[in-house]
């Protein structure tokens, strides 16, 4: 059975339904990374999904790319998330912590000590953010030196026993989107000399690295890892993103992990003709036989296709779950969804976040 309605079992882990809450920043922890009782009330409102998968959460205090993102790097910040995992399991619900570092998408007003922000070369992102004082462009990162990477390798492991003591079901690395791991896998943005640069073995040394320390603190079926081999937020870009990816899923799929999180490129990127892969669920779907969810711009018909076509196992969604906090609900009744309120998905208190009515209401 392919119903997005059904249940699944994922390596042991019962589902109860195939349609997953994507992670999303929301930007609603304290100043210290701290997850908050308005955090817990979102995730619990949200506990009908299969599976939730968390915003993006820092591995050390260096991650900081975002104000107010959560961190899973010391000790209240693993009691603030233990909160939440304890509620959302009363209600019912599943929940992997989406384990994340900015690499050069911050700046130095983010970093301790005013340091600049790091990276595997000293190529700048494209764009601005958001920081206390204003949007501002981002910085020419620094370099990391060799020696540094394993204790940053290192740093994923520290951060995925944090989770695990804190409750969470499983892990998901956030390898997409122009972060740190992303930033050593795509040509554009590596241009390293040592072990970590050159060829795409080699490019992919450090995702496969933190795969492997994140593995070794928990277990490989309780990590996924998201991809997003289109996408090409903050410049990033790839020569020959087909060979990078699909080798990327290869030794994923050797190294037994419980899914694969792939993005589909947006329909912004798709009327610009800047993609790199169209499809790129079924193009790396070839390469890992295991457990694929595919995010990207799916309503209930695309998403009950994509199972029927055995594109994807699972299917996850971000806005839709933003403004619909009974989305399976809605799904399971043909009802109409909420509109989302872009202007309200980041910043702070209940507007926005928590007041979105639910069917019952």
């Amino acid at each position: 059975m392919t119903d997005l309605l059904g249940p699944f079992d994922l390596a042991g882990l019962n589902l109860s339904n195939r349609i997953i809450m994507a992670p999303m920043t929301r930007t609603r922890a304290d100043d210290a990374g701290v997850p908050t009782d308005l955090m817990r009330e979102y995730y619990v409102q949200r506990a009908s999904a299969g599976l939730i998968v968390t915003e993006c959460t820092a591995v050390r205090p260096d991650s900081a790319g975002i104000i107010h993102a959560p961190g899973a790097y010391d000790a209240a910040q693993e009691a603030g998330w233990r909160k939440i995992t304890d509620a959302v399991h009363a209600a019912g619900g599943r929940i992997y912590l989406q384990i994340w570092h900015g690499g050069r998408i911050s700046h130095s007003s983010l970093q301790p000590d005013g340091a600049p922000p790091i990276a595997p070369s000293a190529i700048a992102a494209a764009g601005v953010i958001f920081t206390a004082k204003g949007l501002l462009p981002y910085e020419t990162p620094r370099a990391l030196e060799t020696p540094e990477i394993a204790p940053l390798v290192e740093s994923f492991g520290a951060a995925t026993a944090h989770a695990r003591r804190a409750g969470f079901d499983g892990v998901e690395l956030h390898g997409a989107f122009g972060y740190l791991p992303d930033q050593f896998l795509q040509d554009g943005t590596n241009q390293r000399t040592d072990a970590y640069g050159g060829s795409a073995e080699n490019r992919a040394r450090f995702m496969l690295e933190v795969v492997e320390a994140m593995s070794g603190a928990w277990s490989p079926e309780r990590l996924g890892v998201k991809l997003s081999p289109s996408a090409r937020h903050y410049g990033q870009s790839d020569r020959d993103a087909f060979a990078t990816f699909t080798y990327v899923a290869r030794q994923l799929s050797a190294m037994k992990v419980g899914y694969l999180h792939v993005m589909e490129p947006s329909e912004e990127d798709l009327k610009t003709g800047s993609v790199q892969i169209e499809h790129t669920t079924a193009a790396l779907r070839p390469a890992f036989p295991g457990v694929v969810i595919s995010n990207g711009g799916y309503d209930k018909a695309k998403a009950e296709a994509a199972l029927a076509a055995g594109t994807a196992d699972l299917v996850s969604f971000g806005a839709p779950f933003i403004a619909n906090p009974d989305l399976p609900a809605r799904f399971q009744n043909d009802a109409p969804l909420n509109t989302p309120d872009p202007a309200t998905f980041y910043g702070s208190g209940a507007k926005g976040y928590t007041d979105y009515p639910s069917l019952s209401k």
